[in-house]
């Protein structure tokens, strides 16, 4: 049976207009003690908000809609999870539509969502690389970019900490001595890739050491283009001792070149990657590489989306940082977690 205000004020004892502005989170004056009271009688009684008459009530649906842009991606699971927990708190659930990186599927999914008076929109996207129009239809309301950075709605934005993440990465790498680093990076017009080989300069800039063009090579995410991009580099004269690959499946395909090489991992060449993906602890040598925060990625957007819906003052883009995972393939003598 469905347990009603009345009820609930019957056993409280304060009148039913105290127990609605209680449950629905109103600012009203009322003593803590009464108002925890309030609460815990209303879970022990096993009250369920009537969510048609608050969204009336509110001219609220509390209903987020969730645009994720791959169904196979490693990371769209743990994000959403993130999202999702970070709004059940808020009294919100979540839709979810997916977009497969096809624009028009993800302006199909936002006008469905806006039809279906959703109160914000959040888009895990790694795909989009402009802002532009008919992306643009999303400024009138609240919404949140998970994993990408546009400069011209910078506040609505949340990314991972890229830059930082090559930080840790080449430092570790320094501070195990090497000082010829090779980098294989990932496209070229995507922000993560360009953020991560500027945090692979800085630490060799801040070192002293040279940052020199010939240990830098284009790969484009797979594995085929990290094996190629490593064989480039041990056929230099002068090879690097350590290479450290914008994405972990690139440090995959390097793995395989200085295996293929006769060359071992890490006594000849350290290997570092990026992602931390199922497959890394599994490898072998297991593979050092940054963990990508996804789960923390979707608690900041729910986070973001929250101050936006409350009216609050938007500020600067979100940036999550990622963390060092320390395993086998960089040589360090002991197996921990940094950053």
């Amino acid at each position: 049976m469905t347990v009603t205000l009345a009820e609930i004020a019957q056993v409280a004892g304060v009148s039913v207009a105290t127990v609605s502005r209680v449950l629905s989170n109103a600012d009203y004056p009322l003593k803590e003690e009464t108002r925890q009271r309030i609460l815990k009688l209303a879970e022990e009684m096993g009250y369920k908000p009537n969510l048609i008459a608050r969204s009336l009530q509110s001219n609220r649906s509390h209903l987020v809609g969730v645009i994720v842009d791959r169904m196979q991606s490693p990371f769209s699971a743990a994000t959403v999870e993130g999202i999702q927990d970070g709004l059940r708190n808020a009294g919100y659930s979540i839709s979810i539509a997916y977009s497969n990186r096809d624009r028009d599927l993800a302006i199909e999914a936002i006008d469905s969502f806006y039809s279906r008076q959703v109160d914000g929109i959040i888009i895990l996207n790694s795909w989009l690389h402009t802002y532009n129009d008919p992306i643009l239809a999303l400024q009138d309301r609240p919404f949140v970019f998970v994993n990408r950075l546009f400069s011209n709605c910078i506040q609505n934005c949340v990314g991972p900490g890229d830059h930082y993440g090559a930080q840790l990465a080449t430092q570790h790498l320094v501070d195990l001595g090497h000082q010829r680093i090779g980098y294989i990076n990932g496209m070229q017009d995507w922000i993560e890739a360009q953020n991560r080989l500027s945090g692979y300069r800085d630490v060799l800039a801040k070192h002293a050491l040279p940052v020199d063009g010939n240990l830098i090579r284009q790969g484009d995410w797979s594995v085929n283009s990290g094996h190629q991009a490593a064989q480039e580099l041990l056929a230099l004269e002068e090879r690097p001792t350590a290479i450290f690959a914008a994405n972990d499946i690139m440090a995959l395909g390097a793995i395989y070149a200085v295996q293929e090489a006769g060359l071992e991992i890490p006594a000849d060449i350290a290997i570092v990657g990026y992602d931390d993906r199922d497959f890394a602890a599994w490898i072998r040598p297991a593979l050092t590489t940054i963990r990508m925060p996804s789960y923390e990625m979707g608690q900041a957007a729910a986070r973001l989306l929250l101050k936006q819906l409350a009216g609050e003052e938007m500020e600067d883009a979100t940036q999550v940082p990622g963390k060092l995972v320390i395993r086998e393939s960089c040589g360090a003598n002991d197996v921990k977690n940094a950053g």
